[in-house]
This record gives structure tokens, sequence and C-alpha cells, in this order.
């Protein structure tokens, strides 16, 4: 599944990234908010569910190369952190649904690609 296929299925916002980079394909879901526990346990092509917004979620998710961050609950995500996501070519992605619900939603959209 591509991060353009998620973004159909979940009905996700982009908010920061290309076209072009909507077709990595998803490897995996990690949900988390301790950002020092994400950056020991992300794995590239993961999707990163997370309610955090600043500057180090960026810097996480360039680290980790994972597919893309993606923020539960509609929060809004900060202008500073949008710039560097497109400076660093981060898929950065919102959503209205929990970090559970988009967790157990993706789980089973990877398990039926299978």
């Amino acid at each position: 599944m591509t991060i353009r296929d998620m973004i159909d299925k979940l009905d996700c916002s982009l908010e920061a990234g290309t076209e072009e980079m909507l077709d990595r394909e998803i490897t995996g879901v990690y949900c988390c908010d301790l950002l020092s526990h994400a950056m020991a346990k992300l794995d590239p092509g993961n999707v990163w569910i997370t309610i955090h917004t600043n500057l180090n979620v960026v810097a996480i998710a360039s680290l980790t190369d994972v597919a893309c961050v993606l923020v539960a609950e509609s929060i809004e995500i900060e202008e500073q952190s949008l710039a560097r996501a497109v400076e660093k070519q981060v898929v950065m992605l919102s959503s209205a649904k929990t970090a559970a619900e988009l967790s157990f939603e993706l789980y089973c959209l990877l398990r039926k690609a299978e």
C-alpha cells in the first residue's frame, strides 16, 4: 500500500509533501508520542502516528526514514514544522480520527494487502 492509497482509504489530509512522495510504499505502522522511544523503535517505511507537531517530530521522521507522519485528532501542525518537513522531504498528514482508530484501521489495511 502506498501513502496515496492510505490517504484515500483513511480520509487523511496532506499537510506537507509532494505528489511524487505519495507513491512510497508503507511497510508498517507505529504509534507513539514519546519522542525518544519513537526514535529508537521506528522502522524505515513506517507510518508514524502521533499527536506531536513540533520540529523534533520532523527531525526524527527524517532520521528514521519513515514513510510519513500522521497527526491524529485534527491537531494543528506548527508552521515551522511544516516548513521543515518540506525542506527535509518528510510527508506530514493529518486526520480527525484518534491515534487508536488510525492504528487499527491502518493495521487492518496493511494485513489485507499482504
